[in-house]
This record gives structure tokens, C-alpha cells and sequence, in this order.
């Protein structure tokens, strides 16, 4: 109960319950120096010091009170204090002589351990003396070691060894001139290092710029070799798989591979990098080596990137994209082996940068090229530079994308060049059959294109129905197919077939049929020539199918896929276009010939007052002329030129017939010279029926005749001829008998027809009467017509 008034009059009196814990513990005796301690860091020491005070008042006090109320015990006790005081002197006493006597056998002694302690010392010092001599010996010779191994270019093991100095022995030298000389001399021993390091490193990439061409090419090289053995490999799937198709037998497809280690075929030295990489690593400055790698590697591949200005660009690229394989296929080792110098991100850093440059260089470049061998050429190269890279993990895809981009102009190039050649050939054909003499030339100019009329040889010498023309033109246009392909091979077009079609195309309709057409409508075409244009012609339709299955062979597409309708060449209806214009042509100039030798209006005696018994001696040039040309037609050309031709011609005689009467040059004529004309029709009639049955066009066209071309004269001849005429007019009649006449022609024609004292309607005649009917009927005719035009 007074514990808490106590506690409540110090709060009162301001005291803090930390001076209650300083009054706590000074008055329970405990240790005093925790709370010293806390006092001061408090800084209150003054808080202490006055309740220690009050305790050593309280203390005093009950002393005080203990003296008191243990007096007599006190007072013994310091009797006995007293006793013990007189003892202590005795014994002083007798250790004051115990210590004389000591120190006096001591005193010997003493001098025997100084002296002994200064042995000791001196041992020690020379124990240490030995070590030290003896480690400053080690790491001289090691110092020497180092100096032997920096002369004979061996900086690893020379690092090393300053490592080992640095590390075991350099703090131990207490000879401190020598530790600063050796302190000294480290630094400039590596710095030594490092240039010799540099030096051989900058040698190495002058070396091994100057050997990546060859790399290149090598590994080019290589690229080329796996896609001409890939391309045989497919050219022997490919057959197979069209016999086995066939059904001509089964296959056993074996595969051969061909394992190449490229990194032991294209052999390269590394080690110079290695070395300096390794000695940077060990310098602990490879971040810096690693930077200065990256900038002149990336310095040399710009420089390899720019191409001379002096020097055309197709002389030069081969050596570029060599030299650019060959930089891509050192840093590919150089990734792979040298772990931790460079970076796959780095890597493709360059990769992108040469992609660019590339891709910008290719589009300048083809922009400005004018042939298409170079333009194959440069992308040849580039597309072995792709397979070559591939192998090695890089992927150049803009590079091919550009050029794909070229592809039109690339074509547009080689339809030119095939367009001077086709013309040049054309132009200097014979327009003969070409005579083949021997059976490789057979093979050569025939079979080659699938041109012979059958699989079995023929003897010799072989007379073709084409002229040498239409194997030259195969072999341009062959070559423009596997131009084609070539260009669109290994690019981005995964299946050019469809791309080689339209191109083909192109080149048949646009640049051949146009040369041939050209060649048709030229003014110096004589008959034999425009015949051997129409067989050539024929014969090139043939060739289309050959042309589409080299087209789909090179371009590695089934031959069963382009026998399809629909994978028919548009070309063809073209080049069946171009050879109506040529039978046309043809028949047109036979036409000429053949007016040549009618020339009716001259031959003809419009108004004689005989009529010969046998035809005309013109009629005889014609009939000859027409069966040597039919001849050599039946020869060169199919049974369906022969039918065009043969009716164009009888068609043209009919009408130049016709054309006759109705000439302004003749004014009149009279029965005579009808009969006359009519003989000679029944001459060319019986020439046609007998020509058509021999050739055997009756059993290809049934009820046909070239007599059928000539029915519109026939009919004319039978009406001026008729004893009534005017049953022309007779629609029943004129629709049996003269439905190919013309009213107003029949009208013009009939006005010229004119009676004669001395001709067939005089009145001399034995006829009179007859011949005085017929006479009415056409004067009725003559009126009827006049009423009806």
C-alpha cells in the first residue's frame, strides 16, 4: 500500500519512468553499467548522478544504523584485523629474503635467455631470410618462363603465368623494389600481349577476307552439285512414276544420300580468333574484343556489299555473292565453335544488313540490264547462293522475292531475243522440204520433237513435209522453255508450270504467229512458198503438244496432268488461225496463177460464129497447172488443206467465170462462144469429180465434189443454154436448177446476150423455128428481169 503513493508522488514530482528504472536498479545493487550506458546515450547522465547521490545518502545512513547496532562485533573484528596486520609483516619480511636469493640465482640465468632469445631471433630472421630468397627466386624464374613464353609468341601460357605471380607470390615479396618492379612490369607486359594479340587478330581478317571468296565458290560449288544430283534423282521419280502410271511395270525406288561434313571440306583457319578471343577472356577485357570483332566484320561486309564502278556488273557478281556466302559461312564457324564471341542477334543483324544491300543491288541492277542470258545468269548465282547459305541456317527470301519481281521483265528480254531469232529464220528459209540424209539428223530435227509421221525409221535420204525452219523454230522455242523454267526454278514459285504455260503462250501467238503471219502476207511469197508455210504451220500445231509436255517435264509436272483439255495450249486455235491465213494466201496467189492462164475475156471468142469441138487451149494450162498443184499439196499438206484449196480453186474458176460475162469488156455474146465455155467447164468438171476420187477425198468428205464449186457457172451455162429460159423466173424452177444464180447478175449477163444473122437464131438456120422459140423465151426473161430489178 506505500509502494503506490511512492510511485504516484514521483510522477508528481515530474519524475519519467526512466528515472524510475534508474532508482530500480541502483537501489537493487545490480550491475550499474547497462544503465550508465543508457543514461549517457540518452543524454541524461545528470538524472543518474542525482538518484545515485540519494542512494549513497541512504546507504551512509543505514550504515550508520548497522555500526551502531553491531558495535562490539566491529570492534573484535578489528582486533583481529590488527592481528592479521603484524602477521602480513612477517611475511613480508620473509618474501623480501626469498626474493634477494631468488634474484641472485636468477640473475645468471637471465643473461643465459637474453642470450638464447637472441639466437632464436636471429634463427628466425634467417629462416625467413631463406624463404623469402627462395620464393623471390621461384617467381623470378617465373618471370623468366613468362619472358621465354611472350618471345616465343606463347601469350596464354604467359598469362597464365603472370596470373600465377600475381595470385601466389607477389604479396608475399617483402623485398618492396622488387614487387614494384614486378608490379610495374605486369601491366606493360599485358598491354605487350594485347597489341601482339590485335596485331595477329587484324592480320587474321585481312586473311581470312581475302579467303572467303573461295569459300564461297566452294561452298557454291557444293549447291550446285546437290541440285544436279537432285534434278537427276527427280528426272528418275518422275519417269518411274509415269510408267508405273502406264502400267508398263513396279518400281523400287531406292534412295541415295550422300552424307558431306562441309565443315571438313571447306577448311579454314579459326585459330588466330581463337587465340585472341582466349587471351581477351583471360585479360578480362572480352566484352571489349567482342565489340571490336562485331564492328570490323560488319566494316568488311559493307565493303564486300559495294560493287566496282569500273567493272560491269555481270563480270563482277559471281565474285560478290562468293564473297558474301563465304563471309556468312566463316561467321556461321565462327558462332558455332568460338562460344560466347558472337551472338545468334548479331548474326542475323549482319544477315539482315547483307539482305538488304542485296535486294537493293539485284532491283538496280536487273533494272538496268538489257539481255536475258544475264539476267538467268545473276539469278542462277543468287539461287545456289540461297541453297548454299540455307544449309548453314540462313534464309535470303528477299533476295528471291526480288528476283521473282523480274520474272515479266526477264520474259519480256527473251521473247525479244527468240522474236530476232525466229524472224532471222524464217527469213532465210528455202521454203523447201527439208531433205534429212542420215538417221541422226533424223533423230536431231525429227524424233527430237516428236515431228515424224510414225515410229518407224524411214530410209534415207528423208524427205520431211516441213522445211528446215520448223526444227530450228522447236529448238528456239525449246530454249525459251527451259530459259523459263530455269528463271523460275528454285525461287519463290514452288510449281512454274502454270506461269512456263503463259509465257509459251505468249511466245507462240505474239512472236511466232505474228512472224509467220508476217512471212504469209509478205508481197514476195510465190505459191511453193506460201504451200510450205501452210505444211510448216501444220506441223508446228503438232509440235505445241510435244513443246507442252518439255514445258511440264522441266517444270516437274506429271505428263498425264497436261493431256487434259483444259491444259491445252491457247496457242494452238491461234496457229489454226494462221494456217486458214495461209491456205488462204495460198489459194489466193493459185488463184492469180489461174487467171493468168484463163484470161477469159482474151480467150474467148465472145461473138464467133463457130463452135470448136474440144476445149479451149488454155483450159489445158489450167487442168495442168491445177494437178501439179494439187500434187505437191496432197505431198506436204493433211487431206483438209487439199479440200479448202482444191474448192477455193473451182470456186475461183466458177466465179471468174461468172466475172466474164459480166466484164465491161465484153459488150456481147452469142451461143457460140456459150458452147464454148460450156466445153470447157465440162473439161475442169470431169478434172475435178476424177482428182477428188483419186486423192480419196470422197471417202473422207461423202457425197462431196470439187464439181460443187463449180455450180454457179454450171448454172449460168445451163440457163443462157436452155430452150426456156425464161423459167427463171419460175421460183419452183429457179430453186432446183439455178438457186446459186443472182437476179441482177443473170439480168446484166442476159442483156449482153445477143442474136446474129449468122448465128444460132438467124434466119438461115435449119432450126428456125427452135431456135426462134429460145430466142422469145430469153427476150421473156430479158423483160421479166428488167421488170423485176
Amino acid at each position: 500500500m506505500e509502494v503506490k503513493p511512492k510511485r504516484r508522488n514521483a510522477a508528481e514530482n515530474g519524475e519519467t519512468t526512466e528515472d524510475l528504472v534508474f532508482a530500480t536498479f541502483s537501489g537493487n545493487w545490480e550491475d550499474l553499467a547497462p544503465i550508465v550506458r543508457y543514461a549517457f546515450q540518452t543524454g541524461r547522465p545528470e538524472t543518474l548522478l542525482h538518484q545515485l547521490k540519494s542512494i549513497v545518502k541512504k546507504k551512509e545512513v543505514e550504515i550508520e544504523e548497522l555500526c551502531k547496532t553491531h558495535y562490539e562485533e566491529f570492534i573484535c573484528a578489528v582486533d583481529e584485523l590488527r592481528g592479521v596486520l603484524i602477521d602480513a609483516e612477517e611475511l613480508k619480511g620473509k618474501l623480501s629474503t626469498d626474493n634477494f636469493k631468488l634474484q641472485e640465482v636468477g640473475s645468471a640465468l637471465l643473461v643465459r635467455l637474453e642470450e638464447l632469445l637472441g639466437s632464436y631471433s636471429i634463427k628466425k630472421n634467417v629462416t625467413e631470410a631463406i624463404k623469402m630468397s627462395e620464393t623471390c627466386v621461384q617467381m623470378l624464374e617465373l618471370c623468366a618462363k613468362c619472358n621465354d613464353h611472350i618471345s616465343e609468341g606463347q601469350f596464354y601460357p604467359a598469362l597464365k603465368t603472370i596470373d600465377l605471380i600475381e595470385k601466389n607470390y607477389l604479396q608475399k615479396i617483402s623485398v618492396k623494389a622488387l614487387r614494384i618492379v614486378i608490379e610495374t612490369r605486369i601491366p606493360m607486359i599485358k598491354s605487350h600481349i594485347e597489341k601482339k594479340v590485335s596485331n595477329e587478330f587484324n592480320e587474321w581478317l585481312v586473311h581470312i577476307r581475302s579467303c572467303a571468296k573461295v569459300i564461297g565458290q566452294t561452298a557454291i560449288g557444293h549447291a550446285a552439285t546437290g541440285r544436279q544430283r537432285d534434278e537427276e534423282m527427280l528426272e528418275r521419280q518422275r519417269k518411274a512414276e509415269e510408267q508405273s502410271i502406264s502400267g508398263l511395270g513396279d518400281f523400287a525406288y531406292t534412295l541415295d544420300v550422300e552424307d558431306i561434313d562441309e565443315d571438313s571440306v571447306l577448311k579454314f583457319d579459326l585459330a588466330p580468333l581463337y587465340r585472341a578471343f582466349h587471351i581477351h577472356t583471360s585479360l578480362g577485357i572480352q566484352e571489349q574484343f567482342r565489340e571490336y570483332y562485331y564492328r570490323n566484320r560488319m566494316l568488311q561486309l559493307k565493303a564486300d556489299l559495294q560493287i566496282s564502278s569500273t567493272q560491269p556488273f555481270v563480270e563482277s557478281y559471281q565474285t560478290l555473292f562468293s564473297q558474301i556466302a563465304g563471309y556468312f559461312i566463316v561467321e556461321d564457324r565462327v558462332m558455332r565453335t568460338a562460344k560466347g564471341l558472337l551472338s545468334a542477334e548479331r548474326v542475323d543483324a549482319m544477315l539482315e544488313t547483307a539482305v538488304s544491300k542485296l535486294t537493293s543491288l539485284l532491283e538496280e541492277q536487273f533494272s538496268l540490264m538489257d539481255s536475258a542470258t544475264h539476267l538467268l545468269l545473276v539469278k542462277d548465282y543468287v539461287t545456289l547462293l540461297a541453297s548454299a547459305l540455307r544449309l548453314y541456317g540462313y534464309e535470303i527470301a528477299p533476295v528471291l522475292e526480288a528476283i521473282s519481281k523480274n520474272q515479266n521483265k526477264y520474259h519480256e528480254l527473251l521473247l525479244e531475243e527468240c522474236r530476232q531469232q525466229i524472224v532471222d529464220v524464217l527469213a532465210n528459209d528455202l521454203h523447201e522440204p527439208m531433205v534429212v540424209k542420215k538417221d541422226s539428223d533424223y533423230e536431231n530435227n525429227v524424233i527430237s520433237f516428236n515431228l515424224q509421221p510414225s515410229d518407224i525409221m524411214p530410209a534415207f535420204p528423208y524427205i520431211a513435209t516441213f522445211s528446215s525452219a520448223v526444227p530450228d523454230v522447236c529448238r528456239i522455242v525449246r530454249s525459251f522453255i527451259k530459259g523459263s523454267v530455269d528463271y523460275l526454278s528454285y525461287s519463290a514459285h514452288s510449281n512454274p508450270f502454270d506461269i512456263v504455260k503463259k509465257y509459251l503462250d505468249k511466245l507462240l501467238t505474239n512472236v511466232l504467229n505474228e512472224a509467220i503471219l508476217n512471212t504469209v502476207h509478205s508481197s514476195s511469197v510465190d505459191v511453193s512458198q506460201a504451200m510450205q508455210i501452210a505444211a510448216n504451220i501444220t506441223v508446228l500445231e503438232r509440235a505445241c503438244d510435244f513443246l507442252l509436255g518439255y514445258a511440264a517435264q522441266l517444270s516437274g509436272t506429271p505428263g498425264f496432268s497436261v493431256e487434259r483439255p483444259q491444259a491445252n495450249l491457247a496457242s494452238s486455235i491461234v496457229l489454226k488461225t494462221s494456217r486458214d491465213a495461209a491456205y488462204l494466201a495460198l489459194l489466193n496467189l493459185v488463184n492469180t496463177k489461174i487467171d493468168e492462164f484463163m484470161a477469159l475475156t482474151e480467150n474467148i471468142g465472145w461473138t464467133s460464129e463457130e463452135v470448136s469441138a474440144n476445149a479451149n487451149d488454155y483450159i489445158n494450162e489450167v487442168l495442168i497447172y491445177l494437178d501439179t498443184i494439187m500434187s505437191t499439196v496432197q505431198q506436204i499438206l493433211p487431206i483438209e488443206a487439199l479440200y479448202k484449196v482444191g474448192n477455193g480453186v473451182f470456186e475461183h474458176i466458177s466465179d471468174s467465170i461468172f466475172a466474164a460475162f459480166l466484164s465491161d469488156s465484153v459488150k456481147r455474146f452469142n451461143a457460140n462462144a456459150v458452147m464454148a465455155i460450156d466445153n470447157d467447164l465440162k473439161v475442169l468438171e470431169t478434172f475435178a469429180d476424177e482428182r477428188f476420187h483419186s486423192i480419196g477425198l470422197s471417202e473422207v468428205y461423202e457425197g462431196g465434189s470439187f464439181r460443187n464449186s463449180l455450180v454457179e457457172a454450171r448454172q449460168l451455162i445451163n440457163l443462157l443454154l436452155s430452150n426456156q429460159p425464161e423459167n427463171f423466173t419460175n421460183p419452183e424452177i429457179r430453186e432446183k436448177n439455178y438457186n446459186m444464180l443472182d437476179y441482177k447478175k443473170v439480168a446484166s449477163i442476159c442483156e449482153k446476150f445477143k442474136d446474129t444473122p449468122d448465128g444460132i437464131f438467124g434466119s438461115l438456120s435449119s432450126r428456125n423455128a427452135k431456135q426462134s422459140s429460145r430466142k422469145k423465151s430469153m427476150d421473156m426473161l430479158k423483160k421479166r428481169l428488167k421488170d423485176f430489178t
